[in-house]
């Protein structure tokens, strides 16, 4: 990283700092999602996000020490035993909701009861799998008489480091095994030819055929919704840190580059790569956070000139949210990364901060900065 690089990136972080000092005040120890107004409204501690705001707040201890920051993620984590005795609420993000509490907190202060934690919520799930189609459940039912047993999504691959922590820390190669089965899957059916993406792939939970494809949070089942391209990347170079596979890393390549070919001129994408005319093209800057710590991540994983092409995208990305999209100076944002897009099928949460926007950003930022390991 140049100079100048790195003094934007430690300006950054100084800045993220003191308003995380102001906005921890009154978010606590809850489990923000999506700022309305300007304010972070909370969501209860079974929701999908709940591991963002303490994952934050943990690398952001790591570096400033600040107790109150580790006292807050403690509690956030302490909540979440209660979610493990409500099976109805838990879902494949227990990868997203235990990772960024309790091995962040095992990571950084050998705690044995977040280790107990993490592993149980790695055995949990593990016992999402369907051993028929290879491949993580993604929900239970949202409503009476939904059937989505055959349903996994591209997300989950960011859930898969859970199960790779789990083999390393106990030895037992299940956790792993699993992991890449369904690592093998998204491979074969996320992962287009072109690098793009699939959301949803839907499969007979019965005997593992594949049935269909679902848009999802995308606009239509053929589009390429841009946050899901982001999980690609990221998450099939979190594989291969794992495994070795030259595999992932091939197809993470292939969906950074698909991404960064698609990117406007501000380095940021539209929540969608391939958009209709007549329909919005909001910014999702959780897309480009999350791709920016995934590109950072493939940079370290080749060499020579091919690191540098990775390793400045991402870092363009990041300083594009920092300069074009910071709330640093707006007292009525708690938001870090404005204009980010959550489910613009079902109208929700559109062109607003998100907490895993938030997340991602300042863990590129640490990462820039060499501020320590992945919790990943």
């Amino acid at each position: 990283m140049t100079t100048i690089q790195k003094g934007w990136a430690q300006e950054a972080w100084a800045q993220t700092v003191a308003k995380v000092d102001k906005t921890s005040k009154r978010i606590g120890d809850g489990f923000p999602h999506a700022s309305v107004g300007g304010e972070y409204k909370l969501e209860p501690a079974y929701w999908w996000t709940a591991g963002f705001w303490p994952g934050l707040l943990w690398l952001l201890y790591r570096d400033t020490k600040d107790e109150g920051l580790k006292q807050l993620a403690e509690s956030c984590e302490q909540q979440l035993d209660q979610v493990v005795t409500d099976y109805y609420r838990l879902d494949h993000d227990i990868g997203f909701m235990w990772t960024l509490t309790s091995v962040a907190r095992y990571k950084l202060t050998g705690a044995d009861d977040s280790k107990r934690r993490a592993l149980l919520a790695a055995n949990l799930l593990a016992a999402r799998f369907n051993v028929k189609g290879s491949y993580i459940r993604a929900w239970n039912p949202w409503r009476e008489g939904e059937d989505n047993a055959g349903w996994a999504i591209i997300d989950c691959m960011m859930n898969l480091p859970l199960l790779h922590w789990a083999t390393l820390t106990t030895g037992d190669p299940r956790f792993k095994e699993i992991a890449v089965r369904h690592a093998d899957m998204a491979v074969d059916h996320f992962i287009r030819p072109d690098g793009s993406v699939n959301h949803i792939v839907i499969f007979d939970p019965a005997t593992g055929e594949k049935l269909s494809v679902n848009g999802g949070q995308g606009f239509a089942p053929e589009s390429a919704w841009s946050r899901g391209t982001a999980w690609a990347i990221y998450g099939m170079s979190l594989s291969y840190k794992y495994t070795g596979d030259e595999k992932y890393l091939h197809a993470a390549k292939r969906a950074a580059h698909f991404f960064l070919a698609n990117l406007p001129e501000d380095h940021v994408p539209h929540w969608d790569f391939r958009l209709p005319d007549g329909i919005p093209a909001y910014r999702d800057s959780s897309a480009g956070a999350c791709a920016a710590c995934g590109l950072l991540l493939i940079a370290e994983q080749v060499n020579g000139q091919e690191a540098s092409l990775y390793r400045e995208a991402g870092e363009r990305i990041l300083h594009s949210l920092y300069t074009n999209y910071g709330a640093w100076d707006t007292e009525t944002e708690e938001g870090l990364v404005t204009h980010g897009t959550s489910h613009y099928p079902e109208g929700k949460n559109i062109d607003v901060p998100l907490i895993y926007g938030d997340y991602y950003f300042v863990e590129g930022l640490s990462r820039l900065l060499g501020h320590g390991e992945l919790f990943w």
